[in-house]
């Protein structure tokens, strides 16, 4: 039978990921509808390509995801590791969650700036992907701490 304690864990990485990427996906959209309403105020055609800063934040969900499933799937934890994971599930989740609400708001940014000037995807895109790197950090370190719950 699994810990609860895991499984409570895993779940609250997955739902903190989620939340960040919820609230970052929200700064984003709102940046790129503000910049589309410009657009059309001026007769532009509202740039399709900001749907891409809207979408950034969503990949946090998917590193909490993974983090939930690897948590899952530990076969024979330490005794112990049921507190552990659901420390590790807390922090990790509101560190990747804390990742996409940073680079929604950036998204959102971006999305006003190259709707704007028509400018800047290939800078706008790295800068959130520096952002993206944090969540991708976290992701890859409590994969490691995870791995070493193991017996």
């Amino acid at each position: 039978m699994m810990d609860p304690l895991i499984v409570a864990g895993a779940v609250a990485c997955l739902a903190l990921s989620g939340l960040g990427s919820a609230i970052g996906t929200g700064f984003a959209a709102a940046g790129a509808i503000g910049a589309w309403k410009k657009c059309y105020a001026q007769n532009r055609p509202a740039p399709f390509l900001l749907l891409a800063y809207v979408g950034a934040p969503i990949t946090q969900t998917l590193y909490g995801m993974i983090l939930m499933f690897t948590m899952i799937g530990v076969q024979n934890p330490v005794p112990g590791a049921g507190f552990a994971m659901l420390i590790l599930g807390i922090f990790a989740g509101a560190g990747i969650g804390m990742s996409a609400i940073f680079q929604g708001r950036a998204g959102g940014c971006s999305a006003d700036a190259h709707g704007e000037t028509g400018q800047g995807l290939t800078n706008n895109l790295a800068a959130l992907g520096v952002i993206e790197t944090t969540a991708i950090f976290i992701m890859v370190f409590t994969l490691i701490a995870v791995g070493n719950l193991a017996a």
